[in-house]
């Protein structure tokens, strides 16, 4: 999974240097844009019940007593959708969709069109028990419009056994080779844990399924599962940093004092403010933490030793800035510039200055993240 995390990484910050070259100025302002904000819709359809609300709220990284939680019963109709919007990452929208009917005839198309299935950039088609026929039929129509970034979840109770998930995956694999489906695939989640049992191969081809910049949305607002996603996190973060001090680079060009560092700071402010929500680092998201793992706040907040990770403020995002370039040397400025993008090599000093202050912030934030995700117990447990 390492190799694929950082040719993924790779991928986007050579896709970015491409736009850069090319001149395509608003190409690379839409994509920081889009990971700053995180613009994504998933959707989970299927019977609702305690594991289908478990698993809504742990893609959001909430517990069912914190507010705004999915719960159980579902409050919502059975045939109607429920849209659950991410405290931390608002435009990152997971809905509720209804299952698909059991009765038979059934119109795939119908059921599509009712739950507006091509507007969502993921859908998971969980099940619990066993996989219903018409549910497939839905799959293979979203295939047959070239969606293909539907999934099938087993959704794991916590008195299920392996033995009895693998049974379940059995059979459901079987319906789905009679169904026509070739390599078919069927995830088993345990929403208590998703860093356990399939949840991060799945996430990895959705990852892999999703247009490049989706990906990173996707994966920025999702809660610190594993040290693997904040690893992921901490090279998407670095990408995006190269982008907007690209952009910052080109304002920089223009000779008017005082506007490139003005603009460095505000950026930086909204890409930090990012980076510490992201990787769950701000008091409501340690103290949730805390209180699912039966731990005292204090002691994972301790451990937090970057100031930023307990708060992004503007002064400390001037004075890091101020400190980078305090700090620059030619050889350094030299070694920078040979990654710099063509048009803001005339403001290269404007362009290394915001590189190496960001991505050190970024660096000391994903310190602490592993710090706490290790204390509070949470490894790559398969």
């Amino acid at each position: 999974m390492a190799a694929d995390v950082v040719s993924h990484s790779l991928n986007l910050l050579e896709t970015l240097k491409e736009s850069i070259e090319n001149n395509k100025l608003s190409d690379v302002k839409d994509a920081v844009e889009d990971l700053l904000i995180s613009r994504i819709n998933l959707a989970v359809a299927g019977e609702r019940g305690p594991e289908k609300s478990a698993f809504i709220n742990a893609l959001r990284g909430l517990g069912p007593e914190d507010e705004g939680a999915a719960l159980s019963p579902c409050p919502t109709s059975p045939e109607e959708m429920a849209i659950y919007p991410n405290p931390k990452h608002p435009d990152f929208r997971l809905w509720d969709l209804p299952p698909t009917p059991a009765a038979s005839p059934f119109d795939p198309e119908g059921y599509m069109e009712r739950v507006k299935f091509l507007r969502y950039n993921v859908v998971v088609m969980a099940f619990t028990q066993s996989l219903q026929a018409n549910s497939v039929a839905v799959f293979l129509e979203a295939r047959s419009v070239q969606r293909d970034t539907v999934y099938f979840a087993l959704l794991a109770s916590e008195k299920d056994t392996e033995k009895c998930l693998e049974e379940r995956r059995k059979a459901s694999l079987e319906l789905l080779k009679a169904q026509g489906v070739a390599l078919p695939k069927v995830f088993l989640v345990r929403p208590s844990c998703l860093e356990k049992l399939d949840f991060p191969g799945l996430l990895e081809e959705m990852e892999r399924d999703l247009p490049e910049i989706r990906a990173h949305a996707l994966l920025l607002a999702l809660p610190t599962l594993s040290p693997v996603l904040i690893t992921q996190k901490r090279d998407a973060f670095k990408a995006l940093v190269w982008a907007a001090a690209s952009l910052s680079g080109g304002v920089s060009a223009i000779p008017v004092p005082l506007v490139a560092s003005m603009v460095d700071a505000r950026v930086g402010v909204r890409i930090l403010t990012k980076a510490r929500a992201s990787l769950c680092l701000d008091d409501e998201s340690v103290e949730r933490l805390a209180r699912q793992r039966g731990m005292e706040p204090a002691r994972l907040k301790a451990l937090r030793t970057c100031n930023l990770s307990a708060e992004v403020t503007k002064g400390e995002v001037k004075l890091r800035l101020a400190v980078a370039e305090k700090e620059l040397t030619t050889n350094t400025t030299r070694l920078v510039e040979m990654a710099m993008p063509r048009h803001a090599r005339s403001a290269g000093r404007s362009f290394t200055v915001m590189l190496q202050a960001l991505n050190g912030a970024i660096d000391e934030m994903v310190v602490d993240a592993e710090k706490i995700l290790a204390d509070a117990g949470i490894g790559e447990g398969k």
